[in-house]
């Protein structure tokens, strides 16, 4: 393979020395930012933890996600199936029993997810003492604003009524 030359179409791997870190962000063909967009989304984050203990059939995962329309949690689905990540089962019986399951890709997946949760719960007093900081830091800054607008309003009113 020549330098710079990509393995497949989409791979947003680094290609030498002027390897942008974004990239994969801009570049049409790379589906990395197609993937994170699917996967990273509140309701497919939300199926693939409910699917990974047991198979669920569409009414029961309905249910369980709080605020979830019917169209949208077909489409999650439909994304979710297309990409590899939930196996779907249809039932020939009457009506139609429908279930969904992860895939071993998708099990991988909840891997992560869960990685990720876990970070979460771990730091959240931190993120919760960074949030108030900031916002502390954010409200002293727009109140000093606040004051110097009002001592400049008082000087150019002094300023007026002494031209007068």
């Amino acid at each position: 393979m020549e330098d710079g030359t990509s393995r497949s179409l989409g791979y947003c791997g680094d290609t030498g020395a002027d390897y942008d870190v974004l990239q994969w962000d801009t570049r049409e063909d790379c589906e990395v930012r197609q993937i994170l967009d699917r996967i990273a989304d509140k309701w497919s984050l939300l199926v693939i933890a409910l699917l990974d203990r047991r198979s669920l059939r569409f009414t029961e995962l309905r249910r369980m996600i709080d605020g979830i329309s019917q169209r949208m949690l077909a489409r999650t689905l439909r994304h979710l199936e297309r990409d590899g990540l939930v196996g779907r089962t249809v039932h020939p019986t009457v009506p139609p029993r429908v279930d969904y399951e992860l895939t071993p890709l998708g099990a991988t997946l909840h891997k992560t997810i869960r990685a990720l949760v876990t970070w979460t719960e771990t730091h959240q007093n931190e993120v919760a003492a960074a949030r108030a900081a900031y916002d502390r830091r954010v409200a002293a800054e727009q109140a000093k604003a606040e004051r110097e607008a009002a001592e400049r309003d008082a000087i150019a009113r002094d300023v007026l009524a002494g031209g007068r």
